[in-house]
């Protein structure tokens, strides 16, 4: 046995977590254990909007926004839930000052209060993760109605590309709706590309960067921002945005400004982003043994052990996936978040588990899950969904008990 003193710190205001420019940081976060578990399980047992809103003003729900739908054909949006009232002179990005009373918290705000939406016009609701303030289309909350602290990501890509696809569309089946949730745009090339094209129009003729930099240019420029397992172009415009956000990514960073929102800015050079694409066309023929390589061989699902992380592997098996990194607008939201040590992207973040659900007098729904149920690799339930999650076909789900009892495997009573 052993033991080990450890020296704490804390304010009224929270713990000292760190320290900054030679004084200390404290963080306040929500501390209400009880009255957030009474909210998770509320909101399970709610049968309409009334008690689904009753349930919300607890307030104590720290996902960062929530969609509500029901067989009334109601549908609600909830950005944040536990947000305290604060002055909105300061940045709250940022550590404010402590010491200064102004900067304490007064209270939460109501859910009234907050920046939520109720069966708008349009008829549909978005969600990304990203801002609320495109969630509904024209139909949104206004972003001047609120203080700012309310919201502090700005629109991404993918909520621009959700935008797009649901925009004037009605009458959706579960079908058509995962259809239309698989849309392949990789909307944020549509304004990266440009100023790529400029820079190289703006090389004088003959020029040797020109020369070598020909048949890459005119791949993207033919490219109809589409991924596919077939696509080389996909490839070549991932790398080369990948290269890029290294070259400026520190920057936008020091700036607070979303890596790929500043991509696109004046800010980023020709001389960057000409470089980022040599480097990436480099990289594929290197990597791959063509700078045209399909995206299929390239992007893959892998999933060897039980590990929370994998052991990802080059030679062992895998399969082909189409989908792209949601930071470059894809719906079917795939990528690599740890650092890679293999030349193929495996999935690892992104759409793991994805429901289509339709409300009624009988809910249907169909999903599809990453993998498989089970974590044991032994199973033949671990990874036995992993090829439909690479098609994007979903399986149908099993809601009721005489469903459930119609495809049991075992029937089994713990502790017998």
């Amino acid at each position: 046995m052993g033991s080990k003193t450890i020296t704490v710190y804390y304010s009224h205001h929270g713990p000292i977590v760190r320290a900054q420019d030679g004084r200390w940081v404290a963080v306040r976060l929500m501390n209400e254990p009880l009255k957030a578990l009474t909210q998770s399980y509320a909101r399970t047992k709610a049968r309409d909007y009334a008690a689904f809103y009753q349930a919300m003003e607890l307030r104590t729900n720290s996902s960062n926004n929530t969609v509500y739908a029901d067989a009334d054909g109601n549908i609600a949006y909830f950005h944040g839930n536990f947000i305290p009232v604060r002055d909105p002179r300061f940045n709250w990005k940022q550590p404010v000052d402590g010491s200064d009373t102004a900067t304490e918290w007064k209270g939460l705000h109501t859910v009234a209060q907050t920046i939520t939406l109720f069966n708008p016009k349009n008829g549909w609701i978005q969600n990304t993760n990203n801002w609320p303030y495109s969630a509904a289309g024209a139909n949104s909350p206004r972003q001047q109605d609120y203080p700012a602290y309310m919201s502090v990501y700005g629109e991404n890509a993918r909520g621009l590309h959700a935008v797009k696809v649901f925009q004037n569309k009605t009458g959706f089946t579960l079908d058509s709706l995962i259809a239309a949730s698989y849309d392949s745009e990789l909307t944020a090339f549509e304004a990266l590309l440009p100023p790529l094209f400029a820079a190289y129009d703006a090389l004088p003729e003959g020029d040797a960067q020109k020369l070598a930099l020909a048949d890459k240019v005119a791949l993207l420029r033919a490219w109809d921002w589409r991924y596919a397992l077939t696509s080389t172009a996909t490839s070549l415009a991932v790398f080369w945005g990948q290269e890029l956000a290294e070259l400026a990514g520190k920057q936008a960073r020091e700036q607070g400004v979303p890596v790929v929102d500043f991509l696109a800015t004046e800010e980023v050079t020709a001389a960057q982003r000409l470089a980022a694409l040599a480097t990436a066309a480099d990289k594929l023929q290197r990597d791959f043994g063509n700078w045209q390589t399909p995206w299929g061989e390239i992007n893959r699902f892998q999933r060897l052990t039980g590990d929370v992380v994998q052991p990802f592997d080059d030679a062992r098996a895998s399969l082909p996936v189409p989908y792209a990194s949601g930071n470059w607008g894809a719906l079917a939201a795939y990528g690599q978040s740890s650092k890679s040590t293999t030349r193929r992207i495996y999935g690892e973040r992104g759409n793991s588990f994805v429901a289509a659900v339709e409300f009624g007098p009988r809910v249907r729904a169909k999903s599809i899950l990453a993998g498989g149920q089970s974590g044991d690799p032994t199973s033949p339930h671990f990874k036995d969904q992993a090829a439909m999650y690479a098609r994007g076909e979903f399986k149908e789900v099993l809601f009721y008990p005489e469903d459930v009892s119609r495809h049991l495997e075992r029937r089994y009573r713990p502790g017998e």
